[in-house]
C-alpha cells in the first residue's frame, strides 16, 4: 500500500507515520493544541523539525457535545492558515480536517493535499465529488451520531464488526464513484460515539480492520479514554498514556498515528519500525 503526496512516498506496508494536529479553533478539548495565526509558523516549524509526516489542520472542534461551525467561519479559520503554511513549508503534506465539501474544495485549492472527514462523506454527500475531482487522498472515519450527540449512550453489539461494516460500505461507495483505491485511508473513530470499553476493544482488535485492505489511522492523542484509564486525569497529564496506547495501536496494525505531540509520536513510530 503506497501513496504519493507532494513527491513523497508513503509506504504503509513497512513504515509508520505521524500526523500532527493543528487546531485553529478556540474550543478544542486540549487547550495547548489551539493555535493562533501569529504562532502558526513557529509551531508548525517545530513540528517539521520533530519529523512530522502530515499536518492535519482543523477549523471546527468535534469534541463530544460541540456545536457545528458555519461554513464561512470555518473558512476564515482554515484558509489563511493553509496559505501561510504552504508559503513557509512548500513540501509539507497538509490534510484538512473537515466534513464540509465547500471547505475541503477551498482548502485543496489553496494548497491542502488531502481530506480528513470524520463522517466518511455521510454528513455532506458532495464530499465524494470533491475528492474525485482533485484525485486526493481521504481519511474515512467511523462515527456514531454527530459530535453534538455521539456520546449520548452509544451502544453496539460488536463494536469492531460494526465499524468494519460501516467502513467497508464507505470504501465501496467512494471506489464505485471513481476514487482511486490507494487514495483511501480508514480510521475507526476512537471517542466518536464510543464508550471507554468500546475504545479499548477497538485498540485491542485493530488488526481485524486490516481485512479492509486500507492503511489505518488512529487518533487517541490525549483523549478522554486516556484520562479515564489513568484515573480521570486532565488532557495536560495524558502524554505518557497517549504514547502507550499509540504504541499498542501501531503494534496491532495502525500505520498512522494522529498526535498533538510530534516528537514523542515520531519516537514511537521509529522504535516500532525497528523492532517489529
Amino acid at each position: 500500500m503506497r501513496l504519493v503526496i507532494r513527491g513523497r512516498e508513503f509506504d504503509f506496508s513497512r513504515k509508520k507515520y505521524c500526523m500532527g494536529v493543528v487546531n485553529v479553533t478556540p474550543d478544542s478539548f486540549y487547550e495547548a493544541s489551539r493555535v493562533s495565526i501569529s504562532d502558526l509558523v513557529r509551531i508548525v516549524g517545530r513540528m517539521v523539525e520533530e519529523g512530522v509526516d502530515i499536518l492535519d489542520i482543523g477549523g471546527e472542534s468535534t469534541r463530544p457535545g460541540s456545536d457545528p461551525v458555519p461554513v464561512e467561519e470555518e473558512l476564515e479559520r482554515v484558509i489563511p492558515c493553509i496559505k501561510e503554511i504552504r508559503r513557509h513549508f512548500p513540501d509539507l503534506p497538509i490534510s484538512v480536517d473537515t466534513y464540509k465539501s465547500v471547505v475541503a474544495r477551498k482548502a485543496l485549492d489553496e494548497g491542502a493535499d488531502m481530506v480528513n472527514d470524520i463522517s466518511s462523506g455521510t454528513f455532506d454527500p458532495e464530499m465524494v465529488n470533491v475528492v474525485l475531482e482533485y484525485q486526493c487522498p481521504i481519511v474515512l472515519m467511523h462515527i456514531k451520531g454527530t459530535p453534538k450527540t455521539m456520546q449520548q449512550n452509544p451502544e453496539y453489539s460488536d463494536v469492531v464488526w460494526e465499524i468494519a461494516e460501516f467502513l467497508r460500505e464507505r470504501i465501496r461507495f467512494f471506489e464505485e464513484r471513481g476514487v482511486l483505491p490507494e487514495n483511501i485511508i480508514i480510521d475507526p473513530g476512537i471517542g466518536f460515539g464510543k464508550r471507554l470499553e468500546h475504545n479499548i476493544d477497538i485498540v485491542k482488535r485493530l488488526a481485524e480492520l486490516k481485512q479492509l485492505g486500507k492503511p489505518i489511522l488512529v487518533g487517541v492523542s490525549r483523549k478522554s479514554m486516556i484520562g479515564m484509564l489513568l484515573g480521570n486525569v486532565p488532557p495536560e497529564e495524558r502524554l505518557t498514556g497517549t504514547v502507550v496506547v499509540n504504541t499498542i495501536s501501531l503494534l496491532n496494525g495502525a500505520s498512522i498515528i494522529r498526535v498533538h505531540d510530534v516528537r514523542e509520536g515520531k519516537q514511537v513510530c521509529r522504535i516500532v519500525e525497528q523492532m517489529c
